[in-house]
């Protein structure tokens, strides 16, 4: 009886080990992912319309926010600081239309001694033809962040990609 039991287990195993490999398929994803390397928590409000409530991320913890839309039609806003008065932050803004997601970094908001300057940051994404973002740590003038409210910054990835903002 216990002979059969572990023929029968045998044969399928054979049989799913012979049946044609299929890769998985890359996730829906549709997610941005903010870790905080920063070394101080990081305070972050995601904002449509209406502001949100202010979340704290620890040292080391990730936040994860799927796309939302904005029910003004305008884009969404992740302001991310290290005071809860939200006076000096980075932005993380994009829009999804359709299948696509318009996104870029802001730091028009952000005050030059900030720790988010002083940690630098970088964003990556699943979709390697996607442009990606890198500042430096202490770069005050990062050319991939928005400066100034005329810049051209915005970028443009399938929606379905995954996004990481890493702080630090």
């Amino acid at each position: 009886m216990l002979f059969s039991k572990v023929f029968s287990l045998a044969a399928t195993l054979a049989t799913a080990s012979a049946l044609p490999f299929a890769p998985a398929e890359r996730s829906t994803g549709g997610t941005v992912s903010i870790v905080n390397n920063v070394g101080q928590d990081v305070y972050l409000w995601s904002v449509s319309a209406a502001s949100a409530p202010m979340e704290v991320l620890p040292v080391g913890a990730t936040y994860r926010e799927s796309w939302q839309t904005n029910p003004n039609g305008g884009g969404i806003s992740i302001k991310l600081g290290c005071s809860e008065d939200g006076a000096s932050v980075l932005q993380f803004e994009y829009t999804k239309a359709g299948e696509l997601l318009f996104w870029d970094m802001s730091s028009i908001d952000l005050n030059p001694d900030s720790p988010l300057i002083t940690a630098g940051f970088k964003v990556t994404i699943d979709d390697e033809t996607c442009d990606t973002v890198t500042c430096a740590p202490g770069d005050v003038n990062c050319s991939e962040s928005y400066q100034f409210p005329d810049d051209h910054n915005t970028r443009a990835c399938l929606a379905s990609a995954s996004w990481t903002l890493t702080l630090g």
